[in-house]
């Protein structure tokens, strides 16, 4: 499984022309299910975005994580990540999971991080979104469980 977060100030997800997610201080994370990946691997990316040291303490250095500063969690599901780009010039989506499967597992995702943390927001899967940010840094980590 896949995030790409983002360190952000503000940031939204529109679907169908209306507002479906949308957070202030915290991390929107663009999410890509892969082919293989299981229930143990979007719990254990949960875990490593709600503890990854990204934001700025005191002193300016990245040591606190979203749950120590009680930012938004912002869930978009991207299968354009599990891209594969290495060849030619069109990208191949054979690693990305089946739909059925990548829904099952986001939705999974999602409901960990409810549980989990107070402030959590989403895209929809398989929809058109548009996705508005402001990124904070810019701070953009690549997270692969």
């Amino acid at each position: 499984m896949i995030g790409l977060l983002q360190r952000v100030s503000a940031a939204s997800v529109e679907a169908d022309g209306a507002v479906v997610g949308r957070i202030d201080r915290g991390l929107l994370v663009l999410v890509g299910v892969q082919q293989g990946d299981a229930a143990t691997r979007a719990e254990r990316l949960l875990e490593r975005l709600l503890g990854y040291r990204v934001f700025p303490d005191t002193e300016g250095k990245m040591n606190l994580s979203l749950r120590d500063i009680g930012g938004g969690l912002l869930l978009v599901p991207q299968f354009t990540l599990a891209a594969d780009t290495r060849k030619g010039t069109r990208a191949s989506f054979t690693g990305a999971a089946p739909p059925a499967e990548g829904e099952l597992l986001f939705d999974h995702l999602v409901q960990c991080a409810r549980a989990a943390h107070p402030i959590v927001a989403t895209g929809r899967f398989g929809a058109d979104m548009q996705v508005s940010l402001t990124n904070d840094g810019p701070v953009t980590f690549w997270l692969e469980t």
